[in-house]
């Protein structure tokens, strides 16, 4: 049984590759930098993993590491949701105005990855002369796109540039992609 499994697998996975045409297969994914496949050792053979589009994908994008600079930590939906009613945290949603129109997460406020570095004084930092004193910030919960988008973790790298503390950063890597695809509830039309 198990062996007729892989020959029916091995058989569809051959008709997927005749029925791709170039172009979709020039068009992949890129995954981490410039790469766009990589392909691993199976018991079965070697494997190319590589990224499509597909339907629930916000953006193509390039993959972005988990921990975006180090101190800063990785949270997922349920501390996402716990934050929302917690005064010292501030949920921010660091995408541009075109995409937290189309929906955001209910209750974040909003500054752009290309204006944060500016309006730290809104997370709880004092502006002193050139400097940013970040010694009473406010929690962080930083999101955008998703797993491929570069938004937040370019805000929050700027953010620590700027003085604002690592440990104080609470990064949704999985942002707005996975926000809508496990169902929560979005709002749409703000600014």
């Amino acid at each position: 049984m198990r062996q007729m499994t892989r020959v029916a697998l091995l058989a569809l996975l051959a008709g997927m590759a005749c029925a791709t045409s170039p172009v979709l297969a020039e068009e992949g994914l890129k995954m981490i930098g410039d790469m766009r496949s990589l392909t691993v050792q199976t018991e079965e053979g070697p494997v190319e993993i590589t990224r499509t589009r597909n339907d629930v994908m916000l953006i193509g994008g390039v993959l972005q590491p988990i921990v975006p600079v180090p101190g800063v930590v990785p949270v997922g939906e349920v501390e996402v949701l716990e934050a929302l009613t917690d005064d010292s945290f501030r949920v921010v949603d660091m995408r541009t105005v075109e995409w937290r129109v189309k929906s955001t997460i209910p209750g974040s406020m909003h500054i752009p990855y290309t204006e944060v570095a500016q309006r730290l004084d809104e997370l709880g930092c004092a502006k002193e002369g050139e400097t940013w004193d970040c010694a009473d910030a406010l929690k962080v919960v930083a999101f955008c796109n998703g797993p491929a988008c570069p938004q937040s973790p370019q805000a929050i790298k700027a953010m620590v540039r700027e003085g604002f503390p690592p440990q104080k950063i609470y990064y949704y890597r999985g942002g707005m992609q996975d926000w809508t695809v496990l169902g929560l509830t979005t709002v749409e039309n703000l600014f």
